[in-house]
């Protein structure tokens, strides 16, 4: 078993996007987070999320394109990137009603699934994948 020196915490999930200020903006409305922080450039910016932190980056990061590569967008509607922001909520159809109301594209209600959760889905204000379901219970043995 590795120290716990050497387990992470998991800190952030990075949402690469066209304009960071108008993403914060609509993560806060449409999902109900608040902002922690929003630099004056407007290239990081930060919502408070319990335990993590989502943060978002310009799509252009010219400090990381030349390490790491440039970020893939879609080309269109009926190609999603490779990851989806996933969000909990006690009243998912209230929170899902709150997103479509505050800009979030309707991709499909939330449905009752066979692994005992409700979740629904919508597109961001660049196009991300936002699954919004209800808490799973812990499975006990």
């Amino acid at each position: 078993m590795a120290s716990s020196a050497l387990r992470p915490a998991f800190a952030y999930t990075v949402v690469y996007v066209k304009d960071v200020a108008k993403s914060v903006d609509f993560y806060a409305n449409a999902f109900g987070y608040h902002v922690r922080r929003l630099d004056d450039s407007h290239r990081w910016g930060e919502l408070e999320s319990g335990q993590t932190t989502i943060a978002f980056t310009p799509v252009q990061q010219h400090e990381t394109d030349d390490r790491t590569g440039q970020v893939r967008t879609p080309k269109s509607g009926d190609e999603r990137p490779s990851m989806e922001v996933c969000f909990a909520y006690a009243d998912i159809d209230a929170a899902y009603k709150r997103a479509v109301e505050n800009g979030a594209t309707a991709i499909s209600p939330p449905e009752d699934k066979e692994w005992a959760q409700r979740v629904g889905y919508v597109r961001d204000i660049d196009g991300n994948v936002v699954r919004m379901g209800s808490y799973v219970a812990k499975q006990t043995k």
